[in-house]
């Protein structure tokens, strides 16, 4: 579907006719929705597919179907307008060759913005030196990614020790790095955007190195996106609570995106200073910078200030937009929108600039606007800490591997707390539908806006639909019903982790059958005796397998000379028994494994995690066989 725009600018273009965000569109919306994507398909033919759909809905991954039917049928060259004419658009043409004729299309100013940021985040990085900063002109970042070196980079940088580094391959003495390992370069690069949540669609190892604009524009959104929402939550900034209404509670604020806490947090701090304008949105709401203007005032601390509001008293937009950027370069905080973003009102690069100003700062109390009389602070943060606790269900690792795996697989809207996020349904629905294709009745499910009077009976409804669902698929979920699930219950776990297993064991199938855990084991144990090594386990709760040699082991086993031993351990202490467990986590990835565990999971042997981890490798060695 590259003809129509990257993955990314499809979703976004799906989503707009998804506003209640339950992964699908009405048939009534699909002739709109194709247009939109720059697909020109005449009224009839749109009435002719929409006839296949009984129930009336079409989720995403049925309107790619749509697209690439479209684009089958048209085996003439097609005039496609661009989805976003204010933009300032790139486009490159393929060659005409049958049906192989594409047209893509990418944003100037996105280009120009994502240089910015990695020259800014990443230029002190010795092993970047001679290559950073990267040029603005013409295609100088997409060379820049052509090794895969930069994108894992950014990929740590958004979210840490995501990759070992110590496992990326590098250019030789003269700058030389072969195809090959450039190849597991960027195999190791996609593979660890999937473990952070990145919706990885139609995007190849081959298409980076070969610098796809579309593609590559779209990867670093999500990348650079991930990470600047990272720490827009309660648990990072406890004082967001201050955003709260007098009558709404924590639940209400967890359940908001990013961009929702977001205007909330600039309307904040546009009250403190005096401004009384409203921000609803980081498009029209932001064109005449006045927002920006008063806001930089709000959140400049004392050691850097003081800013003033002079930026005010000029009325050309531009001029305007540029002279806030300089107040915004005085504390640090210039990055990603140049003065024509402010003006045309770019949303992502707006939404971008505002997120990393909360992350420089934030300018909340970190208690909140509440008063506890008889408390410390400390003790005011600590009771605050564990109302958040609350609210979140306590989240850990094993409830973050499968958030982001669940994003991996474009859940809509992306999951933000596992218990809290998945009250409705929905998100549950279309993993399912992800895991075993069509088992969704989409016309059984109860869509949103859910209203006040009957709109928890019928989130429940989802919710018991959703595990009916995983009773016919063989799930054991015996005491769990839609009310836990809506109730944010910890049982909730039980679901979603039979979910990703059956959709991690679904890799490994023999004569039909998805394989067992001891099946999985034995295998295993088998390669590793005769590929020499002297490694085993008994199973996944081993102790030994802390410290990573029997993955490691196995690694080697299926792709030879891939593992510098020399990187490895004796596992005396935890910090070593981590170094390890993060070298073969990145080494497993950089093969083809899709591994969402984290170090910690191996090293404290977690059996659930690790039994993913032998799983997905040996879902490679399975495919290396039959490559055979």
């Amino acid at each position: 579907n590259a003809e129509y725009g990257s993955p990314e600018e499809i979703k976004e273009c799906f989503d707009k006719f998804d506003p209640s965000g339950s992964g699908s569109i009405t048939t009534n919306s699909l002739g709109d929705a194709l247009t939109q994507c720059g697909a020109k398909v005449p009224g009839f033919k749109v009435r002719d597919i929409c006839d296949s759909y009984k129930d009336g809905v079409i989720s995403f991954d049925e309107f790619l179907k749509i697209l690439n039917q479209v684009k089958t049928k048209n085996n003439f060259k097609q005039t496609i307008k661009p989805m976003d004419e204010a933009k300032k658009i790139h486009v490159q043409k393929g060659n005409e060759k049958g049906n192989s004729w594409t047209t893509h299309t990418y944003s100037e100013e996105e280009k120009l913005a994502f240089v910015d940021w990695i020259n800014f985040r990443l230029v002190k990085d010795p092993q970047l030196k001679g290559v950073l900063p990267i040029k603005e002109e013409g295609e100088s970042l997409f060379k820049a990614l052509h090794n895969g070196i930069i994108m894992n980079k950014l990929v740590n940088d958004s979210v840490p020790d995501t990759v070992d580094e110590r496992a990326l391959n590098m250019p030789d003495a003269n700058g030389k790095l072969s195809i090959f390992k450039i190849q597991e370069n960027q195999t190791l690069a996609l593979n660890s955007c999937i473990a952070i949540g990145c919706y990885v669609i139609s995007i190849g190892a081959q298409d980076l190195i070969d610098g796809k604009p579309h593609l590559c524009l779209g990867l670093l959104w999500q990348i650079i996106r991930i990470g600047l929402m990272a720490k827009i939550t309660l648990k990072d900034c406890p004082g967001l609570r201050a955003l709260l209404d007098e009558f709404e509670s924590l639940e209400q604020l967890l359940a908001m995106s990013p961009e929702e806490i977001l205007c909330r947090w600039v309307n904040y701090q546009l009250n403190k200073v005096g401004c009384k304008r409203v921000v609803k949105n980081f498009t029209t709401d932001i064109k005449d910078s006045e927002v920006y203007a008063h806001l930089l005032v709000a959140v400049c601390p004392e050691d850097k200030g003081p800013i003033g509001l002079e930026p005010l008293n000029i009325q050309d937009h531009t001029r305007r937009a540029e002279m806030v950027l300089e107040n915004a370069a005085a504390i640090d905080a210039r990055s990603f929108v140049r003065a024509r973003d402010i003006v045309s009102g770019n949303q992502k690069l707006n939404l971008a600039f505002v997120a990393n100003l909360f992350n420089m700062y934030p300018a909340m109390d970190d208690a909140g606007e509440f008063e506890i009389i008889e408390e410390t602070r400390e003790e005011k943060i600590h009771d605050l800490l564990d109302e958040v606790d609350a609210a979140l269900g306590k989240e850990g690792r094993e409830e973050l591997a499968m958030r982001n795996w669940m994003n991996s697989l474009g859940a809509t809207p992306r999951v933000k707390y596992i218990y809290e996020d998945l009250k409705d349904g929905l998100a549950i629905l279309q993993l399912f539908d992800k895991i075993k294709p069509g088992c969704v009745n989409w016309s059984k499910v109860n869509k949103p806006p859910f209203k006040a009077l009957g709109g928890k009976m019928k989130q429940i409804e989802n919710c018991n639909y959703a595990i009916a669902l995983g009773k016919e698929i063989g799930f054991v979920l015996v005491g769990i019903d839609g009310n836990n699930l809506h109730d944010g219950d910890k049982l909730t776990l039980a679901l979603v982790w039979q979910m990703m297993r059956h959709y991690t064991l679904s890799l490994l199938t023999h004569d039909g059958k998805i394989l067992k855990d001891n099946e999985i084991i034995s295998w295993c144990n088998t390669k590793l005796e005769e590929g020499g090594k002297d490694s085993k386990f008994a199973g996944f709760k081993d102790p030994s397998l802390a410290n990573s040699r029997a993955i490691v082991d196995l690694i080697d086993v299926i792709s030879p000379g891939h593992i510098s031993y020399d990187l490895m351990t004796a596992a005396a202490n935890d910090d070593d028994k981590f170094l390890n467990a993060r070298y073969a986590i990145t080494m497993a990835r950089k093969i083809g494994a899709r591994i969402f565990a984290l170090p910690e999971d191996i090293t404290e042997v977690n059996p659930k995690m690790i039994m993913t981890v032998f799983a997905c490798i040996m879902s490679v060695g399975f495919a290396k066989e039959n490559m055979k």
